[in-house]
């Protein structure tokens, strides 16, 4: 019997009507077995992929060979078995500890990131515009990693202080250790995993990374990302001096590598031209369409019909020249001449080159992967932008390995477009170096640009007064960061009142779920079974707060944390809240209420489409098939 309300509960009743509300994320794996399942349904045997069936559908395309090229480590199978546990944790609101939470679309996410990627995995899927993270390097002792995949929510639990040392114990990752790199590739493979699922199929995605790791990042992301969609390996000149204590380089450089989710659909954006780049042309011969430069009309291709003699207005001949070739035909040659197009230099007898015009350039500049500090900044610019809006009372706690936003900014130029509401996410957030950059290229823009971070509270080494762990580190920054950019360009852009820019943020945190955990035994008597069951006829933990259960609710039925929860004010029987996902286009509403009267399921006038979530003790069979023919029920 129900304690709220007396009623028997029918949650297995075969009468009841509608779904239960998923408890758990998607099993990542089983969904790419049913789209194989959509293409090849002759390769499933009693549900089961048959793997001789398999290779004979793909015939050629599959590689029986014994020995063939491949990429693995110890522990990699572990990695992708991680990516099949649902995640124990659900996303609760801190709006105390937010700016401007009901309009904001910024998202801050307190929490372990691959707890926290599951979660986002439904809403998020597919949306993605930019990813940049700069992960653990992996230089022996700057990033903490359990040293068993067997429980994510006790390695949580550990690494931010919450539970003692017993048990699996969370370390540094020692070269010592006889898996250093196998670690290391182990805990970035189910988050790069789950990265590129969220990405748009135009979308593109960004990682730091130095000298320890890059050659196996490059060649993991080969295996997730497909070789056939990297892009480029940009190098980031990190120092403005050389470290003359080095024992044999100074180490000036990192690397970024770039993979798009579809190299053949991604196209970075031109970076605005410079004045450096515009001071190049000039029109000395007062040429009507303006501006130009010259440039060389050889190449050392060879050309078939690139190997003819021209004649100059002064009669002074030229060849194209040792090992050379024009790059046009004499025909075009000759036309390009009469319209022109050709420069013979001042007197008349120099070296022909061809007139580029700079209307006819492409306006922009195709991005280049070596990257000045000059441009985008340097690891001691990033120390002093992270101090300018984080006071650190205790020195040690000044984090070093920090990037500069004008770095990240560049990456967001590339990218992203300021005409859309492109979503970029970091889920190695570290000191919110990401966010600040999205709040200054969108002031410098005008773009609309939203961001979603995510950040692990470890604990600071010596805690301050508001600053506890990394992640308060992170919101700190952000608040100052945003109210000094929005300071800085006020009155700078005209906007409208109907589209202000976004310099808000949400704080989310992990948190266990707001429903009963399963507990698996398989000795259990029959007794025991049924007793267990009968707790389960109200899934909710104790404790439970409605908000928090809208919200677990909400994205585990695929709707981003840029939502908004209203209560319906007009109903006077039961609490019903409406849940709004506008960058979605859906929305539900939901009685969490211990008994839904029929007043209000008459009040709520429900058509076919509409989603309505309730309790299941709240119903009866009755009201439970009536709403089932009414509308899209949904049972907790």
């Amino acid at each position: 019997m129900s304690k709220a309300t007396g009623k028997k509960s029918s949650r297995n009743s075969p009468k009841r009507k509608g779904e239960s509300v998923a408890l758990n994320t998607p099993d990542f794996l089983a969904e790419q077995a049913e789209q194989i399942r959509q293409i090849l349904p002759h390769v499933f045997t009693e549900g089961k992929i048959d793997v001789e069936k398999l290779l004979a559908a793909l015939g050629d395309a599959a590689d029986e060979k014994p020995e063939r090229y491949a990429f693995t480590w110890a522990g990699k199978r572990q990695s992708i078995l991680e990516l099949q546990k649902p995640t124990w944790g659900t996303l609760v609101p801190a709006k105390n500890e937010s700016v401007n939470f009901d309009t904001t679309q910024n998202i801050f996410i307190e929490g372990e990131n691959l707890e926290v990627l599951k979660l986002l995995y439904k809403a998020y899927f597919g949306r993605v515009k930019m990813i940049y993270i700069d992960p653990p390097y992996n230089t022996g002792g700057d990033f903490v990693y359990p040293d068993n995949f067997a429980d994510p929510k006790d390695a949580y639990l550990r690494v931010t202080g919450q539970k003692d040392a017993e048990g699996n114990l969370l370390t540094s990752n020692p070269e010592s250790s006889g898996r250093y790199h196998s670690a290391w590739l182990s805990m970035m493979y189910p988050r790069l995993f789950l990265a590129r699922q969220l990405l748009r199929d135009d979308g593109v995605i960004f990682v730091s990374i130095d000298d320890h790791e890059v050659h196996n990042l490059r060649m993991l992301m080969n295996e997730i990302f497909g070789e056939e969609n990297f892009v480029a390996t940009v190098i980031w000149q990190k120092v403005y001096a050389p470290k003359n204590t080095a024992r044999h380089f100074s180490e000036d450089h990192d690397f970024i590598l770039v993979f798009a989710k579809n190299a053949e659909i991604w196209m970075p954006s031109l970076l605005p031209r410079t004045d450096a780049a515009n001071a190049r042309y000039d029109n000395r011969d007062k040429d009507p369409r303006g501006a130009w430069k010259a440039s060389d009309m050889t190449a050392r291709n060879y050309y078939a019909q690139g190997t003819y003699e021209v004649t100059g207005p002064t009669g002074k001949k030229f060849k194209s020249g040792l090992g050379r070739y024009w790059r046009c035909s004499y025909e075009n040659f000759l036309k390009l001449d009469k319209d022109n197009r050709i420069w013979w230099g001042e007197t008349g007898d120099n070296m022909p080159a061809g007139k580029r015009f700079i209307s006819e350039v492409k306006q922009g500049i195709v991005p280049q992967t070596l990257w000045h500090y000059k441009d985008v900044g340097h690891t001691q610019d990033a120390k002093k932008e992270l101090l300018k809006f984080v006071s650190f009372e205790n020195t040690d706690n000044v984090i070093d390995s920090v990037k500069p936003p004008t770095l990240i900014q560049k990456m967001l130029e590339i990218g992203t477009s300021n005409e859309d509401e492109d979503i970029v996410v970091d889920f190695f957030a570290g000191t919110g170096a990401t966010a600040q950059a999205v709040f200054q290229q969108n002031a410098k823009d005008g773009g609309r640009r939203k961001f979603v971070l995510v950040q692990m509270p470890t604990p600071l080494d010596k805690p301050e007064n508001k600053l506890k762990s990394i992640a308060d580190v992170t919101k700190n920054r952000m608040f100052n960061a945003s109210k000094a950019v929005a300071d800085k360009f006020k009155g700078e852009l005209q906007l409208g009142e109907d589209a202000p820019l976004d310099f808000g943020f949400s704080v989310f945190k992990l948190t266990p779920s707001n429903f009963k955990p399963w507990v698996n035994e398989p000795d259990a008597s029959p007794e025991t079974l049924a007793k267990a069951m009968e707790l389960f006829n109200d899934p909710l933990a104790d404790g439970w707060k409605p908000e928090n259960v809208i919200y677990e609710v909400a994205v585990k039925e695929g709707f981003t944390l840029a939502l908004r929860v209203e209560k319906i004010s007009s109903l006077k029987a039961n609490k019903i809240f409406q849940v709004t996902d506008a960058e979605k286009g859906q929305s539900f509403r939901i009685c969490l209420d211990d008994d839904l009267k029929a007043v209000t399921v008459k009040e709520l006038s429900l058509k076919k489409d509409d989603l309505f979530i309730c309790r299941d003790v709240a119903i009866d069979d009755k009201t439970a098939a009536n709403l089932a023919l009414q509308c899209r029920l949904k049972t907790i």
